[in-house]
């Protein structure tokens, strides 16, 4: 059924650096998954991580051996079997490895979706919004260079809401810049920050009191992942609302957090939650405790974002909107058209499958 499963890593340089507390990523390496089957549907999805292994436990360059060495033999072996049915062959015969997973699951839905003509998000259960807000991470870690950046992106009317990385850098430091970031754009602009766990818990207290002060909307993932009773504590403490982000590793752990109502709001993030039908269970999860959902990002290209979106325009609701800006972070394109963002908004597709062209020499040309 599926004739080649071809893994290519892309290294894309950054229009910038790009500060967070466990790295500055100035290149982006996307893993692309191109999957063939033997009738010449073509499938595509994204594996991309965060700086290495900096962030999590996958790599770019672990992603695609363990892609090569696993997961297209066993792929290679399939006859007769829906996707639902691969997929529980893949979770029988391969442990962890949830941006691969999703790489691959991404890619056999495309292939789904193609077959029955139907763009991808109707095989999720139907989309409920054809764009996305989609706010802007603010992470030059200059106050002066932050400002200027937002002022443009609202007069471009691009972006409207805006993300700040902090962590890396004293509290009393980040605290102030954030603080004067938002006191520059007023009160009608949405500021976020997102500490990427770099606090301890007494750090938190006194970091997110400040922050709540000064008209910041939300904090996420402040403390240590494993730390899920600290982040309970400070979503119970605080009125400003805390989200959880990397703590978040799919359905299982969005049922512990939720049980507690260890957070005001879940990042959801389709690699974080080893695919696009484990990240829409965790939505549900979160639908269900009366948690308030946001959709996240791994700082994708294209492709990834792009299935992100076709996963959260399924969504009931999205009260903090989404990040999907990875691809507008890059300095090259790798599809025939790109996506189209436009009035703070980034509208999906209406072509069957993951509705986008890859434009395969340019891919060529990047690829590592």
């Amino acid at each position: 059924m599926y004739r080649t499963i071809e893994t290519i890593l892309v290294d894309i340089p950054t229009i910038r650096p790009h500060q967070l507390s466990v790295t500055t990523m100035r290149t982006q390496t996307l893993v692309l998954v191109k999957i063939t089957t033997t009738d010449g549907i073509v499938g595509w999805g994204e594996a991309t991580t965060i700086g290495g292994l900096n962030y999590g436990e996958e790599s770019p360059e672990s992603v695609k051996a363990n892609i090569d060495t696993y997961f297209a033999p066993l792929l290679a072996s399939v006859k007769d079997l829906n996707v639902a049915q691969t997929l529980k062959l893949i979770r029988k015969n391969i442990n962890g490895n949830r941006f691969a997973k999703c790489a691959i699951q991404t890619a056999l839905l495309d292939i789904q979706a193609k077959r029955l003509g139907v763009p991808l998000s109707e095989v999720l259960g139907g989309r409920l919004r054809n764009s996305l807000p989609v706010l802007w991470t603010l992470a030059s870690g200059d106050t002066e260079k932050d400002i200027a950046e937002a002022r443009k992106m609202i007069e471009l009317k691009r972006h409207n809401t805006f993300k700040l990385k902090i962590g890396a850098r004293p509290l009393q430091h980040d605290v102030d810049h954030v603080i004067a970031i938002k006191k520059a754009l007023g009160a009608d602009i949405s500021v976020r920050v997102d500490v990427n766990r770099a606090w301890s818990e007494l750090e938190c207290i006194q970091g997110i009191q400040q922050l709540q002060d000064g008209g910041i909307d939300l904090i996420e993932q402040p403390c240590a992942i494993q730390n899920t009773e600290a982040l309970a504590r400070l979503t119970h403490r605080f009125d400003v609302a805390i989200m959880a982000d990397e703590a978040l590793t799919g359905p299982d752990s969005a049922y512990r957090i939720a049980k507690s109502h260890g957070a005001d709001v879940f990042a959801v993030k389709i690699e974080q939650s080893g695919g696009l039908i484990e990240a829409c269970e965790v939505g549900k999860i979160a639908g269900l405790a009366g948690i308030d959902l946001y959709g996240g990002t791994m700082l994708e290209g294209p492709v990834g974002s792009i299935a992100s979106a076709h996963a959260f325009a399924t969504f009931e609701t999205l009260a903090f909107g989404t990040e999907l800006f990875g691809p507008l972070l890059l300095t090259e394109e790798i599809l025939k058209e790109p996506l189209r963002y436009e009035n703070f908004e980034l509208h999906l597709p209406t072509a069957p499958g993951l509705g986008i062209e890859i434009d395969e020499d340019k891919v060529e040309k990047l690829r590592r």
